[in-house]
């Protein structure tokens, strides 16, 4: 048990300033590219944030523990509009005025809609393929979609900020963060597992909570700094792209590479149904024209304690249970 704390609490703290560096990292090795900042916010940042839900999540379906990779995916899109939203309002309102973000929104709740339907009873390869090819749809969408005069352009511009950085120097701090990210991403899974075997927990429920909300760490540190410095299009933004890539991309990782049932029926049930509403009630919440206020944070914040509750009850995994006896 404490050996497993340690696993998944050290490695979630690492994991949490090695991803940020490799956001850091990309997002600079683009700009030196001269990619459009458009791009670096729909694409770069958005896969940055979600690179620590991809490897853990990979990793557990890899080593038969789909549970938690799926645990982690619905948590992580309900902590990003729960918990990461709620957390940016207090500090800030969150107008919504990019017409990029208007698109984005149907866009992410239609991902999360489709990543909670195929893993309705397990998760097959084809599944996994299915949600590879609508990644490539749906990025295709929002980069044809995109203007470069979009507000959305400006703030990732003042993100980045205009100094001259070393090629050598961000693709090393890129690298290093994606291997230091795979190397945390092992230690969790390793911990997650021993903690759900010792309490005689759910793997979906781990993930749902403790591994969610340490691998939504980026998305917070960035959706924070956004909110301090009023840019609320790229927050709400990066947020939304994040929910997409969880959906479609870390479930296709997952379908490809670990296929099999979850045995947690209560988190792809309540958690699935959970997660879509709390993204349609926040999708409600930016087009009411007000933004997402304190008030508005606070209903969000009270959606995931209601959906902890609501899952708390599940059954312990297969595998964490055969282990177990």
């Amino acid at each position: 048990m404490i050996l497993g704390l340690v696993f998944s609490l050290g490695g979630l703290a690492v994991l949490t300033l090695a991803s940020d560096q490799f956001v850091k990292g990309a997002s600079r090795l683009a700009v030196i590219f001269r990619v459009a900042p458009v791009i670096v916010g729909a694409v770069v940042i958005g896969f940055g944030t979600s690179a620590p839900e991809m490897i853990v999540s990979g990793l557990a379906a890899a080593n038969d523990d789909l549970d938690i990779g799926v645990g982690n995916v619905i948590g992580s899109n309900v902590a990003n509009i729960s918990l990461v939203l709620a957390a940016a309002s207090f500090v800030a309102v969150l107008p919504v005025r990019s017409a990029t973000i208007r698109r984005e929104a149907p866009l992410s709740i239609a991902a999360v809609v489709v990543f909670a339907v195929l893993i309705q009873g397990g998760l097959q390869r084809w599944e996994g393929v299915v949600l590879a090819v609508l990644l490539v749809i749906v990025l295709s969408m929002v980069l044809r979609l995109a203007r470069r005069d979009d507000p959305l352009t400006e703030e990732v511009e003042e993100m980045l900020g205009h100094e001259v950085h070393s090629t050598l120097v961000e693709a090393t701090r890129t690298l290093l963060g994606l291997v230091i990210v795979a190397v945390s991403a092992w230690f969790i899974v390793d911990g997650a597992s021993r903690i759900a075997e010792e309490l005689d927990l759910s793997g979906g429920f781990v993930g749902f909570t403790l591994i969610a909300v340490g691998t939504s760490a980026p998305e917070l540190v960035t959706a924070l700094a956004a909110a301090r410095q009023r840019e609320t299009d790229l927050l709400i933004g990066n947020l939304l792209g994040s929910n997409v890539f969880n959906s479609l991309a870390v479930g296709a990782v997952m379908g490809l590479v670990g296929p099999g049932p979850v045995f947690d029926t209560r988190l792809a049930q309540w958690g699935s149904v959970m997660m879509i509403v709390i993204v349609v009630i926040s999708w409600l919440m930016m087009m009411s024209g007000k933004g997402v206020t304190r008030r508005e944070g606070a209903v969000l914040l009270t959606l995931w304690i209601v959906s902890v509750v609501i899952l708390s009850g599940g059954e312990p995994s297969e595998p964490a249970a055969a282990l177990a006896r």
